[in-house]
C-alpha cells in the first residue's frame, strides 16, 4: 500500500475537541457540567495552539523539510486548522449565548454585562475596581513605532478605541490588562433575594477604564489575548546537561513567539490592522471569538450550592481483596488483581507504597514517575521508606510537557531525602507506568509489581479512567526487573523481554507480529479479530498495517478517544474497520490491545498509544493479563464501551461525530455509568 487514506493528526485532534464541545451543548448533561466542558474545550484549544500550531509554524519558518519528508504540508495544515477553529468558535458562542446563559437565568443565576447593572451594582463594581484591581490593570498607550508592549501569554487585555478630547479628530489606542490571574474572574454582585447576580472581571474593567484615561473619550473596548509557543524543542538533544537546558527553556516558555491572537469578532478592521502591525501578526495568526476569552476560567464558575445542576457523584468503590494494608503483599502473592479508576478507589495503590515503606521485609522500592500530584502520599511514602533503611530508586521524566517544573522540584526533594534519582534520557521519553517492590521472604527475595495505564497521580485518578494491575507473577516481574536495570544502570537487557512489550526494544515488532498472526488466520478462513482501545493512533506504519489486516478479512474494532489517523470504511482499504470515540464525565485514558489469537485471546494493557512518538521515541510498557477472570473483566468493560449509544460517536472520514446507534439495542447504554454498576455488582458478588 504505497498510498493510503490518512487523516492528519492535528485535523483529527480538532475533531476530538469538537466532541468535547458537543458535551457542552448536550441537554442531557447537567447545566454546570456543560459550562465545565466549555472550559475543557478552551483549555484543550489553548494547548493545541501553544504546542501543535506553534510547531507547524516553526516548520514553515525553517522551510527545510519537504512534504515528502513530513507527509504533510505545514502551511496547509495550519490553514485548515484555523478554518476549523473559526467554525467551532462560532458554535461555541451560540452555545454560550443561546443555551447556557438563558438556562442559567431559569435557575436564578444571572451573568450580567455592565449596562445591565442596577445603580447599587454599578457603585459596587466601581469600589471593587479601586480596592482590588487598580494595582494590576497596567494601562498603556499604544504609539506605533515607539511603544511596543509585551503581551503576556494567555492574559486578557482590553484594547481601547479612544478619541483625544483636545484633538477630536485624533484616534488613540490603548491596552489594559484584565488581571484574572490575580483576582477571581467571576465576581458576585449584590443580588435580589433568591437570585444570584454575577459579573465577569472583564466588564468591571470595561466599566472603569475612563477613570484611567481622563483626557480621552472611550469609544469602545475589545478583548484580545495572545497564545505563545510553549514547546521546549529539546526532545532530540543528545549533548550537554539536559536538566539545565530544560530549566533555561522553562524560563523562556511564556515569552515564545505568538501562535495566535484571539480577538473580539466585533473589533473594527482599522483597529485590528493596527494591532496586527503593532505585534507583527498576519491574517493566519488571528482567531475571532466572542466578547470573552480564556473560557477555561469556567472551571471556577460559582455553583451557588446548586448540586442539582451538577452530575451525581459516583463514589469510588472499595476493592475488598486489597483492603487490608498489612495483608496487601500476601494478597498479591496469592493471585493477580485488577482495579479500574476512578470506578475503584485509588487506595490500594497508595496503600501499597505506604505499607512497603514500613514493612520490615521490604528492602527495595523502584518506580517510574511521569506526572505526580503536588500533594502526593506516594512521594511521602518513598521518603519514609528511605528513613526506614530501604533502597529507593525513582526515575523522573522531566520532559513531561507542562509538568517539567513540578517534576524538577520533586526530584530535588527526593534527592534531598536520600533517594537515588535518575532523570530523563536525551532524545527519549520514559512513559512507562511501573513500580517494583522487593521483599525478603523465606530466605529469598520475591518481587511484587504494580503496572498501570495511567500515572502515579492521586488527583488524576479521580477523573482519568485507567486500569491498575498488581502482580507477583515471575513472568512479569522478571521483565520489570530487567527494565529497571536498564533505567537505573543503563545496562541493556542480556536476554529479551519475554512477556512485556517494551518501547525501544520489542513493542513495535511484537505488535506487528500479533497483527500478522491475525492476518494469517483470516487468510485461512478462520476467525480473526483485533480490538484496540487507545487515546490516539497516528503512526503511519501501524495505520497501513491495520489497512492490510482489514483487506485480508480481519475484523478491526477501535475505541479511540482522541487522534485517529485511520479512516474507517474506505473501499479497498478499511472496509472491515469500525471506530468510535467516547467523551463523558471521565477522561478515557486506558489502553487495551486485544487479539483473538485463535481463541487464546491475548490481551495487553499499556501506557502506549499508537503514535510515532510512543512506538519509536519512548520507553513504554504493554503488559499481558493471563488470569482468565481478569481478562473477562477487561473485555466486559470494552464491550460496554463498544455498545455505548449515549456517549459514543462514530469516527469516519467526514469527521461528522454522529452519535452511535447500536442495531437491536433500544435502551440507552452509557458505558461509564454501566462500568461503575458492573464493578459494583461483581464486588457485591465477591468475584473480585
Amino acid at each position: 500500500m504505497a498510498n493510503f487514506p490518512y487523516l492528519n493528526r492535528d485535523i483529527s485532534w480538532l475533531s476530538f475537541n469538537y466532541r468535547v464541545l458537543q458535551e457542552a451543548k448536550d441537554p442531557r448533561v447537567p447545566l454546570l457540567e456543560r459550562l465545565k466542558f466549555l472550559a475543557i474545550y478552551s483549555n484543550n484549544l489553548g494547548e493545541f495552539f501553544r504546542v501543535r500550531v506553534a510547531s507547524n509554524r516553526n516548520l514553515i519558518r525553517i522551510g527545510k523539510k519537504t512534504k515528502k519528508e513530513l507527509g504533510f504540508e505545514p502551511k496547509e495544515i495550519v490553514r485548515q486548522a484555523i478554518g476549523i477553529v473559526k467554525e467551532h468558535m462560532i458554535e461555541f458562542t451560540k452555545i454560550f449565548d443561546q443555551q447556557i446563559i438563558p438556562e442559567l437565568k431559569q435557575h436564578g443565576i444571572h451573568l450580567l454585562r455592565r449596562l445591565e447593572l442596577s445603580e447599587d451594582q454599578a457603585k459596587f463594581i466601581e469600589e471593587y475596581f479601586k480596592d482590588h484591581l487598580l494595582p494590576y490593570v497596567q494601562p498603556v498607550l499604544l504609539l506605533s513605532g515607539k511603544v511596543n508592549p509585551f503581551l503576556a501569554n494567555a492574559t486578557i487585555y482590553l484594547a481601547l478605541d479612544m478619541r483625544d478630547k483636545s484633538n477630536p479628530n485624533r484616534t488613540q489606542y490603548a491596552l489594559m490588562q484584565v488581571p484574572s490571574q490575580f483576582v477571581d474572574r467571576f465576581v458576585q454582585l449584590p443580588s435580589p433575594k433568591g437570585e444570584h447576580h454575577v459579573i465577569m472581571l472583564d466588564d468591571i474593567v470595561r466599566h472603569n477604564v475612563s477613570m484611567l484615561f481622563p483626557g480621552f473619550e472611550i469609544r469602545d473596548a475589545y478583548s484580545i489575548k495572545l497564545t505563545r509557543d510553549a514547546e521546549l524543542y529539546i526532545d532530540d538533544e543528545y549533548s550537554g546537561n539536559l536538566m539545565e537546558k530544560i530549566k533555561k527553556s522553562l524560563q523562556k516558555r511564556n515569552i515564545g513567539p505568538a501562535s495566535r491572537m484571539v480577538h473580539d469578532r466585533d473589533m473594527p478592521g482599522r483597529m485590528l490592522n493596527y494591532l496586527m502591525g503593532m505585534f507583527e501578526l498576519s491574517d493566519i495568526d488571528l482567531i475571532p471569538e466572542s466578547r470573552y476569552h480564556n473560557n477555561f476560567d469556567f472551571f471556577k464558575f460559582p455553583d451557588f450550592g446548586k448540586d442539582e445542576l451538577k452530575l451525581t457523584p459516583l463514589k469510588p468503590l472499595p476493592y475488598a481483596p486489597l483492603k487490608s494494608k498489612k495483608k496487601i503483599f500476601s494478597a498479591i502473592a496469592e493471585r493477580d488483581h485488577l482495579v479500574m479508576f476512578p470506578f475503584h478507589d485509588y487506595c490500594p495503590v497508595v496503600d501499597l507504597f505506604e505499607q512497603a515503606a514500613i514493612d520490615p521485609l521490604v528492602t527495595h522500592i523502584k518506580v517510574v514517575q511521569y506526572r505526580v500530584s503536588s500533594d502526593s502520599r506516594i512521594m511521602d511514602a518513598l521518603r519514609l521508606a528511605v528513613k526506614n533503611g530501604k533502597v529507593v530508586f525513582v526515575f523522573i521524566e522531566i520532559k513531561a510537557r507542562f509538568d517539567e517544573e513540578a517534576n524538577l522540584r520533586w526530584g530535588a526533594t527526593l534527592e534531598k531525602a536520600g533517594i537515588r534519582v535518575r532523570y530523563s534520557f536525551p532524545g527519549l521519553k520514559v512513559h512507562a507506568k511501573v513500580a517494583m517492590f522487593r521483599r525478603y521472604e523465606d530466605e529469598s527475595f520475591k518481587d511484587y509489581c504494580y503496572l498501570s495505564t495511567g500515572n502515579f497521580h492521586e488527583g488524576t485518578a479521580k477523573i482519568y479512567s485507567d486500569f491498575g494491575f498488581f502482580t507477583a507473577d515471575k513472568r512479569i516481574t522478571g521483565d520489570v526487573k530487567r527494565l529497571f536495570k536498564f533505567l537505573e544502570k543503563l545496562e541493556l537487557p542480556t536476554k529479551p523481554f519475554d512477556h512485556l512489550l517494551i518501547g525501544q526494544f520489542n513493542l513495535f515488532d511484537e505488535l506487528n507480529h500479533l497483527i500478522d498472526w491475525e492476518i494469517k488466520q483470516a487468510q485461512k478462513g478462520k476467525k480473526a479479530l483485533i480490538i484496540l482501545k487507545l487515546n490516539s493512533i497516528q503512526d503511519p506504519k501501524m495505520v497501513e498495517k491495520l489497512y492490510e489486516a482489514s483487506e485480508e478479512g480481519v475484523e478491526v474494532r477501535m475505541i479511540v478517544r482522541g487522534i485517529c489517523s485511520v479512516v474507517p470504511g474506505i473501499f479497498g482499504f478499511s472496509e472491515n474497520i469500525r471506530a468510535i470515540s467516547i467523551v463523558d464525565r471521565y477522561l478515557e485514558h486506558a489502553r487495551v490491545f486485544y487479539f483473538y489469537a485463535g481463541g487464546e485471546e491475548k490481551i495487553y494493557l499499556s501506557s502506549a498509544d499508537w503514535m510515532e512518538r510512543n512506538l519509536h521515541r519512548r520507553i513504554e510498557t504493554a503488559f499481558p493479563v493471563y488470569d482468565k477472570n481478569l481478562k473477562k473483566q477487561i473485555m466486559d468493560v470494552v464491550d460496554l464501551q463498544w455498545r455505548d449509544n449515549v456517549k459514543a460517536r462514530i469516527i469516519d472520514g467526514d469527521s461528522s461525530n454522529k452519535y452511535q446507534k447500536v442495531k437491536g439495542q433500544n435502551k440507552p447504554l452509557q458505558s461509564q455509568i454501566e462500568t461503575y454498576k458492573y464493578f459494583q455488582r461483581i464486588g457485591e458478588e465477591g468475584q473480585n
